[in-house]
């Protein structure tokens, strides 16, 4: 079944061109969203990978009303702005309540409903109707070809650019896993899908600060499973420093360390995509 090309700016999401969602989990302070940005755009021009760069001004399913949830929609979109007018992203961020929709479309590129919300109609709704990209996550309770449904609203409100992400099941207690069926089983949908690569390595139940709350030893092989799998793009979180992140520290990949990182996944992909055709 042939995928929709989705466009994101100067991005063709589906074309068989490799793409990467990649950013910091939650906005921090303006130095480390820029610091990130530097260091992403750099890997961008040196790995000719077009990148699309995530932050998150709200984190509202946080375990714990102590934790740092994000700057908030107002300074969070600023400091994205900022972001997309020194380095020239296209931008990805979540929004959580339909009155979200339009600021943060007014700013971003592409709307995100985390997976928890991925059946949600007024939420699916409201991003479809401001005219951008809407990634869909998939929720950890749904099987992947249920994903037709949230996809349905979405086309219904008016809206066909659409992006599909897997981050895995629940599957017993605090655990995710994911299966390679689902990449499958989700572009039969049509849209381009996306591997998000550091949440499925998450514990959940545990802090993120804790360094039991991550499996970073499973990232490499996740992530080839994904490529070969035949994904259009990955998604990684990054931080300059990711043990000092407020948000998913166990999970987050280092920055400086992502262009060895994807060194073998994009030779994988060119092989994934000689094989297709």
């Amino acid at each position: 079944m042939s995928v929709k090309k989705v466009i994101v700016g100067n991005i063709v999401c589906g074309n068989e061109e490799l793409f990467l969602i990649s950013g910091p989990c939650v906005i921090e302070d303006e130095m480390t969203m820029m610091k990130t940005a530097e260091k992403l755009k750099e890997v961008s021009a040196r790995m000719n990978i077009p990148i699309i760069y995530k932050s998150s001004f709200l984190k509202d399913n946080r375990s714990n009303l102590s934790y740092y949830d994000g700057p908030g929609l107002d300074k969070g979109l600023k400091i994205l702005a900022k972001v997309k007018e020194q380095f020239g992203f296209t931008l990805l961020t979540d929004i959580h309540y339909p009155d979200q929709a339009a600021p943060a479309g007014e700013v971003c590129d592409v709307l995100q409903i985390p997976a928890y919300l991925c059946m949600q109609s007024g939420l699916l709704v409201a991003a479809a109707k401001t005219g951008k990209v809407v990634n869909i996550k998939h929720g950890q309770f749904l099987a992947p070809d249920n994903m037709k449904h949230p996809v349905g609203k979405v086309v219904a409100a008016g809206n066909d650019q659409i992006i599909l992400t897997e981050r895995g099941y629940t599957m017993g207690y605090n655990d995710l896993i994911v299966d390679p069926r689902s990449f499958y089983h989700m572009a039969q949908i049509g849209y381009p899908v996306v591997f998000d690569i550091t949440h499925s390595i998450r514990k959940y139940g545990i802090p993120s600060a804790d360094a039991k709350g991550g499996a970073r030893e499973f990232l490499p092989v996740l992530s080839r499973a994904g490529v070969a799998a035949g994904v259009d793009g990955i998604f990684i979180e990054t931080h300059p420093e990711p043990e000092k992140a407020l948000c998913d520290a166990a999970s987050q990949l280092c920055v400086y360390d992502l262009e060895e990182f994807l060194k073998p996944l994009i030779e994988l992909h060119a092989i994934e995509v000689k094989y297709r055709n």
